[in-house]
């Protein structure tokens, strides 16, 4: 899961000297968020989509609208979730230690492969609990479920204070209505819950997953 294995090198950095138009039809080409740029030999980077309808010349004179974002080759994919999110771009690029621009990821790569793994790819039930904060456990969470003979897929925190912490669950379909009373015994309380078994509901299921990643 580490970014160099996700790497695609088939979009240009381009210069400050570099023409609008020239980058606004690669853009287009690609159908991507934001082209990239490079200063002396080192990435610089990232302008948006729209600022290259506004005006005419280089990219010279588009400066003042660079985003500074890019992500390293050495980290791992969830931690281009946050920057896909915060920058409101479908591809980010790849640099390395010394700031050389490498390729670029995009969302829908890191999408589909996430979309492998069971915490998206089996069909299930969504459930969001929340636990006073002094009495989180996620092993207990975890516990309760396999106790009640239903498979725990996966879970992250999607919302944390001082008082209390909520997390959402991914697990299978069996014995729902036994894991509720078990997390009602245990004073946990379910705030959301989401059951589905038919698969033609797995991609909403998948998609509503990596919203919630990209929204933490």
């Amino acid at each position: 899961m580490f970014i160099k294995d996700y790497i695609s090198k088939d979009f240009p950095c381009f210069s400050l000297s570099d023409s609008i138009e020239s980058a606004r039809d690669m853009l287009e080409d690609f159908g991507y968020s934001h082209v990239f740029v490079k200063k002396s030999h080192h990435f610089y980077g990232a302008i948006a989509q729209d600022f290259l309808y506004e005006e005419e010349g280089t990219l010279k004179d588009l400066e003042h609208q660079i985003e500074r974002f890019a992500i390293l080759d050495d980290n791992n994919i969830m931690d281009s979730i946050r920057l896909f999110y915060t920058f409101n771009a479908n591809v980010i690029p790849v640099i390395n230690k010394a700031e050389k621009y490498l390729g670029y990821i995009s969302c829908e790569d890191i999408f589909q492969d996430l979309s492998k793994y069971p915490l998206f790819s089996e069909s299930g039930a969504i459930l969001t609990i929340e636990t006073p904060a002094r009495k989180y456990s996620m092993t207990e969470i975890a516990n309760i479920v396999e106790s009640n003979n239903s498979k725990f897929y996966g879970a992250f925190i999607s919302s944390m204070s001082d008082d209390a912490i909520q997390v959402t669950i991914k697990i299978s379909n069996e014995n729902l209505s036994s894991i509720d009373e078990t997390f009602d015994r245990y004073d946990y309380r379910i705030v959301e819950k989401y059951y589905s078994d038919e698969k033609a509901d797995l991609f909403k299921d998948r998609f509503g997953f990596l919203q919630k990643f990209i929204e933490i």
